[in-house]
């Protein structure tokens, strides 16, 4: 399978994992401009009255999209570390893994990067390790342009042909009777609701599954 290049995502949903099941490498956008209402500084999470976004606050965010991505900084003057994991204790505490993970997550926050592209690699990283996806991580030199043909521009080290997913997940897409992670991910058991809900952070998957959740990825 060729090497996939996305851009970096905050507790990123579970379809992105399963598009890198048999990639042989991950190439992550490093000089993309910031995109607002994205999955760059949001996820998405179930919660008893339903599907919740979880956003993380950033500096100057009325500017933001004229920043590259890996400038953002984050907003630590609001107290969204604490919110995100009340929230998480809230929607998640009874479930089966919640008490695994939850620690190695505050571990992560607790390292409170600057930058949003920062917090996401290592939430990245650790996700990889939950899931045994040992692919290795790269980031652009550039930014990847697409050919008039749609492919990317090859460059000294990207490989000439890798498959583009670069926004092709969207924090909208969960409202949709298709959503990316029913196609993609199979039905598991989920914490609240009759209905699966599909578009959800992997944090969901690994709280309900545990070890097995990357089994659910093939």
């Amino acid at each position: 399978m060729p090497d996939v290049l996305f851009e970096t995502q905050y507790h990123p949903p579970i379809a992105f994992f399963a598009a890198l099941v048999g990639a042989d490498a991950l190439w992550l956008e490093a000089h993309d401009h910031y995109r607002k209402q994205t999955y760059r500084n949001r996820c998405l999470i179930l919660t008893a009255q339903g599907v919740k976004p979880l956003p993380v606050p950033v500096i100057d965010g009325n500017r933001s999209e004229k920043v590259l991505s890996s400038l953002i900084e984050i907003d630590y003057r609001q107290n969204w570390r604490h919110q995100h994991l009340h929230t998480l204790q809230t929607a998640y505490g009874g479930t089966p893994y919640f008490e695994y993970y939850i620690e190695y997550l505050r571990d992560i926050y607790q390292q409170k990067p600057a930058l949003l592209f920062d917090l996401n690699l290592a939430l990245l990283r650790f996700y990889c390790r939950c899931l045994r996806l040992p692919l290795p991580i790269y980031l652009t030199t550039h930014y990847q342009s697409l050919a008039a043909g749609g492919e990317l521009l090859p460059t000294p080290r990207l490989p000439s042909s890798p498959l583009d997913l670069r926004d092709t997940l969207s924090p909208k897409h969960h409202v949709l009777p298709a959503g990316p992670d029913r196609a993609s991910v199979p039905v598991y058991g989920q914490h609240f609701g009759k209905d699966f809900a599909p578009g959800l952070s992997i944090l969901d998957l690994l709280f309900m599954q545990g070890p097995a959740a990357g089994s659910f990825l093939a």
